[in-house]
């Protein structure tokens, strides 16, 4: 009684108490399924462990999520723990937990922090997988092979094991998939770093470097923090052909700083700068007028370059390659490395040009030609070449002198002068004319012989009926020769209309014509001629008559 009167002066009876406990419970929130729970170890079995999680039952652990690198559980009973609440099992009406799973889950949301504040987490590199590497976070995150590093990186097996901090590139909860990258810290990192090591490159300066990197366009030097780009045409004095030839990847090479773009952050880079201008007091070892010899370092179709010495070079153009061959190739007559002979024609060391002449080394030809060939002089000669205007007969290697259409007969023919000639053909001419000036030497085959147009003109009247032999036959006309040295010509449009279609078919070579004597050109020294038919043409004495009665 004593007790009863006790509880009730304190009006805690047994009653009033389960009801206060019961309200309370209804009145705590519960754990769901899919919650991360604190929970208490209160037994363990060889297998499992026993959680008390203030639900309203316990749930159990398989030890081995609490097992250590080497498999010892350090768990014991009382230890507090945070575990994954995955659902209640029918058979035992326990709760199955996952300590496992909450670790992951934690991690997950730790991971969605850093990547909202775009933080920085360090992980470990599992494998090498398609495309990239699996990298361990917490979780499991892919490793792009382009995210790897700055430059592309073509052995991976050498990084398993290696750790790294990542940025988060890209991170999904709901499907558990996550990518970072390794680069992203990196060109950062570079990027401060280069800002800061710009700030102590100063142009002028002689720094040193290693190359890192050749192109065919020059070479890439690491200044340590800050990349430069030595030109190949800031590499030497001379000419090179690829920057190889000076620079290997990994040697340290000493620069000069030509110039720094503090907005674009390129360095550009000099090495030849670092020795003595050859174009320096050029005018002081070469001069105008003056004997060199020169190496054959380039050819092009306008000339040759020849090195005087390292750095200075000079140009033949092509017309300063022969007195009289019109050279248009150079490789044809120059090959590289050939030793050269040459002339200063002009020197501009402001504008580092030196011009060279081949031909200046020999005597000219055209100054010597009139004493050795004067005018009215009579040779014979090879025919080179033949043209429409003419042909060229041979003198010498350098000089061929041209027989002009016009001074191949005193009655100017009607073929092709490589009708008359052909290439080979050895030919007596005589020398007209030479104008060294203009390199022209020119000749003529009529003046072998008198003018025989006044003969020409008494011989023929206009009107009179002749006989020719023909000797040529043409899409115009035909040609025929009256006497030796003497044509005419007759125009396809004075044959019969029959014969106008295909003259080929209707006139044979060396066939003797009857024709009319149209025109006599004084001028020109031309006969045109037509063909004979009845009732058409007269005598010599009749032709003549009509001619002084229609002057009359």
């Amino acid at each position: 009684m004593t007790s009863d009167n006790s509880l009730e002066s304190k009006g805690d009876s047994p009653k009033e108490n389960f009801a206060e406990l019961f309200e309370n419970s209804l009145k705590r929130e519960l754990a769901q399924e899919g919650d991360i729970v604190t929970g208490t170890v209160i037994k363990m079995t060889p297998d499992y462990a026993v959680i008390d999680f203030s639900y309203k039952c316990e749930g159990t652990v398989p030890l081995s999520e609490f097992a250590g690198a080497r498999g010892e559980v350090a768990l014991k009973e009382g230890d507090t723990v945070d575990v994954y609440f995955e659902m209640i099992d029918e058979e035992t009406g326990l709760a199955v937990l996952s300590k496992t799973k909450a670790d992951a889950l934690k991690v997950w949301d730790n991971l969605v922090e850093i990547s909202e504040k775009e933080g920085v987490v360090e992980g470990t590199v599992l494998c090498k997988v398609k495309g990239g590497l699996s990298v361990d976070v917490g979780v499991k995150a892919f490793l792009p092979g382009s995210q790897i590093d700055i430059r592309p990186v073509t052995q991976l097996d050498r990084l398993v094991g290696k750790k790294f901090k990542f940025k988060i590139l890209k991170l999904n909860k709901r499907k558990g998939n996550i990518i970072v990258s390794r680069r992203a810290l990196l060109e950062q990192d570079r990027g401060a770093y280069r800002e800061e090591s710009l700030q102590n490159v100063r142009e002028g300066e002689v720094v040193a470097g290693h190359v890192k990197n050749i192109t065919d366009y020059g070479v890439f030097v690491d200044l340590g923090g800050v990349d430069g780009l030595l030109h190949i045409t800031d590499m030497t004095w001379g000419r090179i052909g690829h920057p190889s030839e000076v620079c290997k990847i990994g040697s340290e090479i000493k620069v000069k700083i030509l110039k720094v773009d503090p907005e674009s952050g390129k360095v550009s880079l000099g090495l030849k700068q670092l020795l003595p201008d050859p174009w320096e007091g050029v005018e002081k070892r070469y001069v105008e007028g003056g004997k060199i010899k020169g190496k054959v370092v380039n050819l092009t179709d306008y000339g040759a370059f020849l090195e005087l010495e390292r750095g200075v070079e000079g140009l033949v153009h092509v017309s300063e390659m022969s007195w009289n061959k019109k050279v248009r190739q150079p490789s044809k007559i120059l090959s590289l490395g050939d030793l050269v002979e040459a002339v200063i024609l002009d020197l501009d060391p402001a504008g580092r040009r030196i011009s060279l002449g081949m031909k200046q080394v020999l005597p000219n030809p055209w100054e010597t030609l009139a004493e050795k060939y004067p005018i009215g002089t009579k040779f014979k000669g090879e025919v080179k070449n033949t043209t429409d205007f003419g042909f060229f007969i041979g003198l010498s290697e350098e000089i061929d002198g041209l027989v002009h259409i016009s001074d191949l007969s005193w009655v100017k023919p009607w073929r092709h002068p490589q009708e008359l000639y052909k290439k080979g053909d050895t030919l007596e001419v005589v020398v007209l004319n030479i104008d060294k000036d203009n390199e022209r030497f020119s000749l003529g085959v009529k003046q072998l012989t008198e003018d025989i147009w006044p003969q020409v003109q008494k011989e023929y009247a206009v009107g009179e009926k002749v006989k020719g032999t023909l000797v040529s036959v043409g899409e115009k006309g035909v040609i025929v020769e009256l006497q030796e040295g003497v044509e005419g010509f007759i125009a396809k449009t004075d044959f019969p209309e029959e014969k106008q279609a295909n003259p080929e078919e209707h006139f044979k070579l060396k066939e003797k014509l009857d024709v009319v004597v149209h025109s006599l050109d004084e001028r020109e020294h031309k006969i045109t001629l037509g063909l004979h038919c009845k009732g058409a043409g007269s005598s010599k004495e009749e032709a003549k008559k009509k001619v002084k009665g229609k002057k009359a």
